[in-house]
């Protein structure tokens, strides 16, 4: 009997899983086997509302092989010792398992082709697992990445896509192996109150839902922060549970124009990844130095904090930030507003507010996360460096009627437009009905002229 071993790592699902189809396809039986990484936890990764996602992804995969006659095999410890556990237990002679593009991914390859290496136990990694086009498969003439999105698009969108793989019927894994107990949600403390379930099952259902009946909207309303027209898929793309391809080859076979708005999304997700995967060092340097001088943190600190706990007195920078710690997760152009706050008008450094995020977001991906603050900062792949979002202009485009806004800042609620936007502009006794919420902790213009004096350009 053969035996090949599928490591799980950010591709959590049965469906268009070619390491997995691979092990199937040249093994008799095959141990699906998912490790708690200890060097994860170490790096501060394990944020509470990502470990319950991860524990409704692992739920479900479990059932989901349980139903095909397998089952989930968990352990936890250093990644690489624990695969040649396993390995010894079962006399694999073959590891599956998902390119990932990060520093750390890569250093996990090359660790563990060098502990399995003297048991004769061979690595297989496969791209387009987790992204839709793997870096480095297109490139410009002068360089070993593309550095502005619209190129690289063109690019993108001339590959030809692999053909998504049907899930398996039968797994068959091998008698003996111990696995530890999957744990459990209700477990894990500090949770965002309004986090999504994870999990295939999930992901796959939403997927189909949004296209039926929420694709068609995409392209006009995704910038709509009341509407909430965006697909909230992006949790699942970072675990897995969903495939880049398939979800590009569906939304293409559905068409129309915010079809093929997402799709150019997906571009984005891949396009992070080939600037990280060239510029490893951009999830915590400049990717573009433009020589700042950011204010230190406890200069800032009372600034930082009341951005953080969502009281800077902009009410649409508020309404982002307390929907990021109540869902775990926050609205795209919420993101590039309290982003861009913080960055420019407050003028902090980047990571300040990357960490921050890191530590709510249930998508918390570092290709996405750090290089789209580092895109806000100025100090990324944006061709405008020095663009400043107005948090007022944005809010009336955006929020005209203010309906995210009250629904974030309860506070406000009952406040017309425009003065849900500005509500120091009221009159005395209707500022004082509003009770706590507080003055902008900064005048914009004060807030620019600071920015444009730190860059050189006042």
């Amino acid at each position: 009997m053969t035996v090949s071993v599928v490591l799980f790592t950010c591709d959590l699902r049965l469906h268009d899983h070619p390491p997995l189809r691979a092990a199937l396809d040249t093994s008799d039986e095959v141990v699906p086997l998912f490790v708690r990484d200890r060097a994860v936890d170490a790096a501060g990764f394990a944020a509470p509302n990502r470990l319950a996602f991860l524990t409704d992804c692992l739920a479900d995969l479990d059932a989901g092989l349980r139903e095909r006659g397998g089952r989930l095999i968990l352990r936890s410890g250093d990644l690489a010792e624990e695969v040649a556990k396993v390995v010894a237990e079962c006399g694999a002679d073959t590891v599956h398992l998902a390119a990932d593009h990060s520093a750390y991914a890569r250093r996990r390859e090359d660790r563990l082709a060098s502990v399995l290496g003297p048991s004769g136990c061979a690595v297989q990694v496969y791209d387009t697992v987790s992204t839709v086009v793997a870096p480095g498969t297109v490139l410009p003439a002068s360089s070993d990445h593309f550095a502005v999105f619209t190129p690289y698009h063109r690019h993108w969108a001339r590959q030809t896509m692999r053909i998504p793989l049907a899930a398996p019927r039968k797994v068959n894994v091998p008698e003996g192996i111990g696995s530890e107990p999957l744990p459990a949600r209700r477990d894990i403390t500090g949770v965002s109150p309004g986090l999504a379930r994870g999990g295939e099952t999930q992901a796959r259902a939403r997927l189909t839902s949004w296209l039926r009946s929420g694709a068609d909207a995409y392209e006009e309303g995704h910038d709509d922060l009341a509407g909430d027209r965006t697909s909230r898929l992006s949790p699942h793309l970072h675990f897995g549970t969903l495939s880049p391809v398939e979800c590009v080859q569906r939304a293409l076979r559905k068409g129309g124009s915010g079809a093929e708005a997402f799709v150019r999304q997906l571009a984005w997700r891949d396009f992070h990844r080939q600037v990280l995967a060239a510029r490893p060092r951009a999830a915590h340097e400049n990717y573009r130095s433009q020589h700042d001088r950011w204010r230190t943190a406890d200069a800032a600190r009372e600034d930082i904090e009341a951005w953080q706990e969502g009281r800077t007195g902009y009410p649409v920078i508020d309404a982002a930030m307390r929907q990021l710690r109540h869902e775990g997760w926050m609205h795209n152009r919420g993101r590039l507003l309290t982003a861009c706050f913080l960055t420019k008008t407050l003028y902090v450094d980047w990571r300040v507010g990357a960490e921050h995020f890191l530590s709510l977001l249930v998508d918390g991906d570092v290709a996405n996360n750090q290089l789209n603050w580092q895109w806000s900062a100025g100090t990324g792949t944006d061709t405008r460096p020095n663009r400043v979002l107005n948090p007022v202009t944005q809010a009336k485009r955006y929020d005209p009627d203010g309906t995210y806004t009250c629904r974030w800042v309860p506070e406000l609620a009952g406040l017309e437009a425009p003065y849900v936007h500005e509500p120091w502009k009221l009159p005395g006794l209707e500022r004082a009905a509003i009770g706590d919420y507080p003055d902008p902790i900064v005048d914009l213009a004060d807030g620019l002229a600071r920015f444009k004096r730190a860059r050189g350009r006042a």
